[in-house]
């Protein structure tokens, strides 16, 4: 069974920086892109960032040059650093990730359960 359970987020005044951080468990034979995803308050759910297992990173327009993402493939693990938060950056935050669990090149979505984000004065 394969888990994506995520940690971190909370409260942040604006212009502030937060992480949040997810971990993929259970009989994993690989995974390769792994990304977050955000849903905020009346929106559509939307990409935010991804990262594949070689290290190259994507980034929504939005939150270019003030997010990173990264992952330790070793944990099965990716981040996502928030700096420079916007009121507009209030959201739960999905992590993602496409893993194969019993073969190789057999890849499946898998979703966390989602950590809320609110960027507030």
């Amino acid at each position: 069974q394969i888990q994506l359970v995520e940690s971190g987020g909370g409260l942040v005044q604006p212009g502030g920086s937060l992480s949040v951080s997810c971990s993929a468990s259970g009989t994993i034979i690989s995974i390769g892109v792994m990304g977050w995803y955000r849903q905020g308050p009346g929106k559509q759910r939307e990409l935010v960032a991804t990262v594949i297992s070689g290290g190259s990173t994507t980034y929504a327009d939005s939150v270019k040059g003030r997010f990173t993402i990264s992952r330790d493939n070793a944990k099965n693990t990716v981040y996502l650093q928030m700096n420079s938060l916007k009121p507009e950056d209030t959201a739960v935050y999905y992590c993602n990730a496409v893993i194969a669990p019993n073969q190789p090149f057999q890849y499946y979505n898998y979703w966390g359960q989602g950590t809320q984000v609110t960027v507030s004065s």
